[in-house]
């Protein structure tokens, strides 16, 4: 079991606010989540959100892999994009 400390409730503005002593170790702006079940409170960090991945730099990784020359892709009109084509907006 963990150590015990006391924090003291304070006004802030419209809202209540807890001091948690330095102690705990926990960095200003952390996104903690509170939750009550029967009278007891706890609190842990938020879920951070998943990080994205770097993938500029994919390509010196596998150097098997070359880049498609532009003229492989086909970028004539299509059909629908014609104002007379039926459903055109």
């Amino acid at each position: 079991m963990g150590e015990d400390y006391k924090a003291k409730i304070f006004k802030s503005g419209n809202s209540l606010a807890l001091r948690l002593p330095k102690a705990l170790g926990l960095e200003e702006g952390t996104e903690m989540v509170l939750r009550e079940e029967h009278g007891k409170f706890t609190f842990q960090p938020a879920d951070i959100a998943p990080r994205k991945i770097d993938v500029s730099k994919f390509a010196g990784k596998a150097p098997w892999l070359e880049p498609l020359p532009r003229e492989d892709f086909d970028d004539s009109p299509r059909a629908w994009d014609d104002p007379d084509f039926p459903g055109f907006r």
